[in-house]
């Protein structure tokens, strides 16, 4: 085992005899797969934090919706056939929609998880509200909330939709930052690099509108996704993707 890299458990215990839908989130989504020529894609940082982490996945399809009241009963939940597994009510009133989270996760000692909604997933009508949960001692399960930014306007979550995505942080990991503000100028080896990379995207913008460059050719500069700009060179451990593994029941293989 490398010490620079331990393998961490993360564990997902079974409160029922049911077994929830668990996957590790995907790099696509749907808006970015019909934006065009796909050039979302080409953000890496965007399709990583697609993948940052498991999706727990609606098993039973309803619409909600919101009407502007602070009560529980402003909020109507409408399953749209007999499925089983109904995790959605109206728990904390003002317009909240809440997922109750029937598993209880337990994490290595100093780590929590970050709750929130699919990560780059906007949703008409409705936010997901996000949360950190202290899983390495927490006896009880947690719930997943969405806030109405709307009133009067149904919302769907289809089966299989993702409402929730969950991953692990080292606790108190933001707190041992020093925040500073420094400027460029008083950083030259940082500042050189800065002007070869702006006068690089300068040069690589104009020739984009020069019709049969080798600029037009590749579309867009792909310094990020090659780890690699001018002047510099990314680290080994730079990331073109996330590969997470699956939640397994005990006995089963990979």
């Amino acid at each position: 085992m490398s010490s620079k890299n331990p393998t961490m458990l993360l564990t997902c215990y079974l409160t029922s005899t049911h077994t929830p839908q668990i996957i590790p989130a995907p790099p696509g989504r749907g808006w970015m797969d019909r934006s065009q020529e796909r050039y979302a894609y080409r953000c890496l940082p965007l399709s990583i934090a697609n993948s940052h982490g498991w999706m727990i996945l609606n098993e039973a399809p309803f619409t909600a919706e919101w009407n502007g009241g602070d009560e529980l009963d402003s909020v109507s939940i409408d399953y749209s056939d007999t499925s089983p597994n109904k995790l959605a009510v109206s728990h904390f009133g003002n317009g909240v929609l809440t997922f109750h989270v029937h598993v209880l996760f337990r994490t290595e000692p100093g780590y929590n998880i970050f709750v929130t909604g699919p990560t780059n997933a906007p949703k008409d009508a409705i936010q997901p509200l996000a949360a950190v949960v202290e899983t390495d001692w927490l006896p009880f399960t947690f719930t997943m909330n969405w806030k109405f930014t709307r009133k009067m306007t149904p919302v769907a979550f289809e089966r299989n939709e993702p409402f929730c995505m969950i991953f692990p942080e080292k606790r108190r990991s933001l707190e041992n930052f020093n925040a500073k503000m420094a400027r460029l100028d008083d950083a030259p080896e940082l500042k050189k690099i800065y002007d070869a990379y702006s006068e690089s995207r300068e040069k690589f913008n104009a020739e984009l509108r020069v019709a049969g460059s080798p600029a037009q050719i590749e579309k867009w500069q792909k310094h990020y996704i090659r780890g690699a700009a001018p002047l510099v060179i990314a680290p080994q451990d730079h990331q073109t993707s996330l590969t997470l593994k699956p939640f397994l029941l005990e006995g089963e293989e990979p």
